[in-house]
């Protein structure tokens, strides 16, 4: 019988009642999204450290500060790192170029499109807040919508709040004999942009211009520029409105009737095209359309059977992760580590995340989602291939902390990093398990290859072991390991061979001959490194569940991501034993415990699995929104890797694996039933 898998949503749909910036609800399409108070709109910034700001961004709103459009990293010194008896120069030291490093990583920067907002005539916004009463605020996420209902100053308020599914379009209604009495109204309000947090920074105005034209009573546009940023936004009025600026960027939308109803649409000014901002009422329907075939033509899986008590909050977590990272995740690029919330690391984008952020769509029967951003790669491509030639290295070295440019960012840890170096193949591979007909896998042949041409000269022959090595210099996905003293560290050594092997596969299915050297050194990358018990952080970390038991515990990671082939399945049994017990699990982050929860799936420790999905730790908070609040941090109230790494870890919990025939082989028998639909295995 099919899953009633509406029913199940919908049980699901976020509610609020108070005002809560840990629980501001978002609409979105992947490229673009909005964010709002218990309003729905953004009626009050809620000035604390660590809430969520409320912001409109899209994945082409960028900006540098004036005279920092260009990026001079031919300026910039390189601290000279030795590898393999040669030097190679990486942007990791600021010291004396304190300036000019700290511009490359801030520019470009996400900034916030717009404020919209209710008015309420002669309050101010704080007042206006907490005099709501009877709040009582749903996102269904069958349908996109957001419906907000408060009670003010004795009248009933109702706002209902879209985004257009395939354009950078907000449409809202909002319903009250305060709209007609004029006591309510639609505000837009624009700052100048902000690398913070907020992408918002109110107090330049004199640094920007909205210029507002009226075609008609209905169609208005406001030409947005900042520096060399300029951006158009376009106003429908679906009901009679009036239109007018009240201040040097902010402008009011106002009526007579019961019912305002407007469309916003953000373009960039450069677009040629021309699209046509739809009314409230067609945005309406295509959002339910839109939402509908999402929920009903991906993967489900299903835990309302079971007696776990935990299982409503598995359950939840789910459902949400799965709306959040389509509405933030799904974009033409990569996405911020918070997506298109707020700004984390200035907006930009973090390679080695891409992984966790996206690669479950494929195994949730949704692999278009995924594809969306893959084309980016390409784009990126001939700045790949520079940056590898640049250091001496043949093929395509990517970039980790990016912006669409394809530019990396300089940092102390980041360039430094390689783990992902492979993620082009994992995806090549994801692919051709989950999608096999898509077009995408014969237009990155080039991109595979590449990728592989550049693991391959990377690598170190080390004549005295007669084997090949990674590092150093190099730092691993646990960051607190020095580069210069990094030898083969054990999820990225694992990586290194599986993603060869990957390779060597895709290359000989699409027709090519494959370098017989990679073959060879394929053949002698060294062996994981251990001291007879368990595994090593890296080679030269004898100290791993010691002064090390910090920070992301990678070495579990090749068996439980990646499929373990060349993993001791005792070693890896007494690694985690030994991570469960002298680890700092309270400073892991949100996709830590996701991934450890598949090594342990792997492992056959389903009861270790589920724990360690639902454990009571500050960084796996996930709160009412469905967010992964990285608490304490009061710059990450969001982390969407946490979020997608919770479904990867569920699509091999719930879908299983290669060579494992059992039913959801990752959740104890007992307490758990669990369905599924349309889930891939994974390898």
């Amino acid at each position: 019988m099919p899953l009633e898998r509406r029913t199940l949503v919908e049980a699901h749909n976020p509610k609020v009642h108070a005002y809560d910036p840990d629980a501001f609800l978002s609409v979105g399409n992947g490229n673009f999204a909005f964010t709002v108070d218990c309003t729905g709109l953004q009626s009050f910034l809620h000035p604390r450290e660590g809430k969520t700001p409320l912001c409109t961004m899209s994945w082409w709103g960028l900006h540098s500060y004036q005279g920092k459009e260009n990026a001079r990293y031919d300026l910039l010194t390189l601290k000279q790192y030795d590898c393999d008896g040669r030097k190679v120069g990486y942007m990791t030291d600021s010291t004396g170029q304190e300036e000019l490093f700290n511009d490359l990583r801030v520019n470009p920067h996400r900034f916030n499109l717009g404020r919209i907002a209710l008015k309420a005539k002669d309050t101010d916004e704080e007042t206006f807040v907490t005099s709501l009463r009877q709040i009582d605020q749903c996102l269904d996420l069958y349908s996109g919508l957001i419906t907000s209902s408060f009670v003010y100053r004795g009248e009933p308020v109702r706002v209902q709040t879209l985004c257009h599914p395939t354009q950078d379009q907000i449409s809202l209604s909002v319903e009250s004999p305060l709209i007609a009495n004029g006591i309510l109204s639609v505000v837009l309000h624009f700052p100048y942009a902000s690398h913070t947090i907020s992408g918002s920074d109110y107090t330049r105005d004199a640094d920007h211009s909205s210029v507002l034209f009226s075609e008609t009573q209905f169609a208005h546009t406001i030409k947005r520029s900042m520096d060399s940023t300029s951006y158009d936004v376009l106003i429908k009025a679906c009901t009679q409105c009036d239109m007018k600026q009240i201040g040097r960027h902010s402008f009011e939308l106002s009526s007579t009737n019961l019912v305002l109803q407007a469309s916003i649409l953000f373009k960039k000014s450069d677009d040629e095209s021309s699209p046509t901002v739809d009314s409230f009422a067609r945005t309406k329907s295509l959002s339910a359309n839109h939402w509908a075939r999402f929920w009903t033509e991906g993967a489900f899986i299903d835990f309302s059977l079971s007696t776990d008590p935990r299982s409503g909050e598995l359950q939840r977590r789910m459902l949400l992760s799965r709306y959040l990272l389509a509405i933030q995740c799904s974009s033409e690029t990569p996405p911020p580590e918070t997506g298109l919330t707020c700004n984390s690391w200035y907006g930009k984008f973090h390679l080695e995340m891409h992984l966790l952020h996206a690669a479950h769509f494929a195994l949730f029967s949704q692999a278009e989602l995924l594809e969306r951003s893959l084309h980016w790669y390409k784009h990126i491509l001939g700045g790949a291939y520079e940056r590898a030639k640049s250091q001496g290295y043949k093929g395509a070295r990517w970039p980790k902390m990016t912006d669409p440019s394809g530019n990396d960012s300089p940092s102390s840890i980041g360039t430094l990093l390689c783990w992902q170096q492979p993620h082009p193949i994992f995806y090549a591979s994801l692919l051709r398990k989950t999608h096999p007909r898509s077009t995408l896998l014969k237009e990155w042949i080039d991109v595979i290859e590449a990728t592989a041409a550049f693991m391959v000269d990377y690598l170190q022959y080390d004549e005295g072991r007669d084997c090949y090595v990674l590092g150093p210099p190099v730092i691993p996905v646990q960051e607190n390991h020095r580069p210069e003293q990094t030898l083969n560290p054990t999820f990225e050594l694992s990586y290194w061979r599986w993603a060869l092997q990957e390779a060597v596969s895709l290359l000989k299915e699409a027709g090519r001959s494959v370098d017989e050297h990679w073959l060879a050194v394929l053949d002698k990358i060294a062996p994981l490194a251990h001291d007879g018990n368990a595994y090593l952080a890296q080679q030269h970390c004898t100290d791993t569940y010691g002064a090390y038991a910090y920070d992301h515990p990678s070495l579990l990671f090749s068996l439980g991501l990646l499929d373990g082939r060349d993993v001791d399945r005792n070693l890896m049994n007494n690694s985690l034993d030994k991570v469960l017990k002298h680890w700092k699990l309270n400073e892991l982050w949100g996709w830590d415990f996701p991934l450890m929860a598949m090594t342990a799936a792997r492992l056959g420790r389903a009861e270790d699995a589920v724990d360690l999905l639902l454990m009571d730790s500050p960084k796996n908070t996930y709160t009412a929104n469905g967010h992964n609040a990285q608490l304490p941090k009061a710059d990450l109230p969001l982390y969407l890797p946490g979020n997608g790494a919770l479904l990867l870890a569920l699509a091999l919990m719930a879908g299983g694996w290669r060579g494992e025939s059992s039913h959801a082989p990752g959740f104890p028998r007992e307490g758990w039933v669990v369905r599924t639909e349309n889930l891939k295995r994974f390898w």
